[in-house]
């Protein structure tokens, strides 16, 4: 047994300065190697390296993209760096003893200026890089290669400008991997929802160069002015399409219903309120529906690709027509785009009276903090559960991005609902929530809650409570039940 262990004991430490040898042979092959490209870049490289300050330029230019998974992995990759650069340095590098190798072998061009004191094994850059390029990887895939790809070429440098051997760089590569890899355990990256897929119900329907057929309902005062606008475009570019134009006082559901009796098309301009309304009558009547964006913000123009009006007029010409998803409320009412209730619509305006100023980040941060010190909680119970929330969205198909801040629809025939809500019942439930929200792990948090299928209802404990619909306050129910109806609204959109 004695002569086994010696012989292990002996086998490990041959095969130990074996590879103590190659490393040291490997080094000063790249010392030796005359390269004037080496010579040039690598001494920038590795200074740019020092102090992560290449990292922490990276990461501040993926927050400024604007991108979510950017965003996330700069936070990600410099919490990884930091992590690791403090068991590099207070641990490993007292753990293992080795001394530097032998600077007078590189070409003095390609030296370090300093020569670091500290031990040689591992390399606290290549941790560093690694960890920064494993952690935004996580989070971003396609950046995290890219990142890759850089921090190779740190590690190449340490080797080049004599601060480093082989074998430290892939050290610390390992520890640096290895620490992004354990975060990713403890925090799970974000993974983006993937919708299904599908091709869209098209209806058969004529092409109407000229209107021929359509009745437009209209509200010339709607979206300040934006109704007058488009009764003038659609004027000169469908000649032959009848126009309703609505009075203060009229009764908008009784002008569809007849405008509908008549009508090959039904058309309507005017905001998401509006547009609901025209939605039930022409469900009702079995006549598709054109919608030409009149009211503030047409959210459900945006979604079905009609934006402008001449988007909507060049589907009406072509004949381009395909069935989109609705939400039934308690088989009465009719969402278009999203229902709510507590300060969901409060949060959605102050939201986007920001966005365009400070960006949508910041602008949701601060909706956010406004909002939930303003509001007054709702109890909902709903799957057997009971919670406590000033935040509750279901929205008509499932929108997009996730968390809280959803925001459009790449499809509208998916047949599910998408409800999101946030618990504001527990324990500094607001602090966790704005603490999450400002680190981008809103979605990660016990406090959210999201449901996506094609029915849902809830009970209001204490009570009735008014439920918005399509941006607009509707009824007041105790028990509302919620239910898609599948690819039953054949609308007009471009589909090329």
């Amino acid at each position: 047994m004695t002569a086994r262990n010696l012989l292990g004991g002996r086998g490990i430490r041959q095969i130990t300065s074996g590879l103590g040898t190659l490393d040291r042979e490997v080094f000063e092959a790249v010392a030796e190697s005359p390269s004037v490209l080496l010579d040039r870049s690598m001494p920038v490289l590795t200074r740019a390296a020092d102090h992560s300050k290449l990292w922490f330029a990276i990461a501040a230019a993926l927050v400024a993209t604007g991108s979510p998974s950017a965003r996330r992995g700069a936070g990600r990759g410099v919490a990884t760096l930091a992590v690791t650069s403090l068991v590099t340095n207070q641990f490993a590098k007292r753990v293992w003893k080795r001394a530097r190798p032998n600077r007078t072998l590189v070409p003095l061009p390609r030296r370090v200026r300093r020569m670091p004191t500290s031990n040689s094994l591992p390399s606290g850059h290549s941790a560093s890089a690694a960890a920064f390029a494993v952690g935004v990887g996580l989070e971003n895939p396609p950046i995290g290669l890219g990142l890759a790809l850089l921090a190779g070429l740190v590690g190449l440098s340490r080797v080049a400008t004599g601060a480093h051997y082989p074998g430290d760089v892939f050290a610390g590569f390992g520890i640096g991997a290895a620490i992004a890899v354990l975060g990713g355990r403890l925090v799970p990256p974000i993974v983006p929802a993937k919708l299904p897929s599908s091709e869209p119900l098209l209806v058969d329907t004529p092409q109407r160069p000229d209107g021929a057929g359509v009745v437009l309902v209209v509200n010339p005062a709607s979206g300040s002015g934006n109704g007058a606008r488009v009764i003038e475009e659609v004027r000169e570019k469908l000649p032959k399409l009848e126009i309703v134009e609505l009075a203060e006082d009229d009764d908008p559901q009784a002008a569809f219903r007849a405008a509908a009796q008549r009508a090959e098309v039904l058309a309507v301009g005017g905001g998401d309120g509006t547009v609901s309304c025209a939605a039930a009558v022409a469900v009702e009547t079995g006549v598709p529906l054109a919608v030409f964006p009149a009211g503030t913000f047409n959210h459900f123009a945006k979604d079905i690709g009609c934006d402008t009006v001449d988007r909507t007029v060049t589907a009406i010409r072509d004949g381009s027509v395909s069935c989109v998803d609705l939400v039934c409320l308690n088989d009465e009412d009719i969402v278009i785009n999203t229902a709510s209730i507590g300060a969901y619509p409060a949060f959605v305006r102050t939201r986007e009276k920001l966005e365009h100023k400070i960006g949508k980040p910041l602008a949701g941060v601060y909706a956010m903090v406004h909002t939930l010190r303003r509001e007054k909680p709702v109890r909902i119970r709903y799957d057997n559960k009971t919670l406590e929330t000033s935040m509750f969205f279901l929205g008509n198909s499932v929108y997009l991005p996730s968390g809280f801040a959803p925001a459009r629809r790449i499809r509208m025939d998916d047949g599910l609902i998408d409800v999101r809500i946030l618990e504001t019942g527990r324990r500094l439930s607001k602090l966790r929530i704005m603490s999450a929200l400002m680190l981008g792990r809103l979605e990660r948090s016990p406090l959210y809650h999201e449901v996506q299928a094609p029915e849902f209802e809830f009970e209001s404990v204490d009570g009735p409570t008014p439920i918005a619909r399509d941006g607009e306050v509707g009824s007041t129910c105790e028990r509302a039940s919620f239910r898609a109806r599948y690819r039953v609204l054949p609308v007009f959109r471009p589909l090329k």
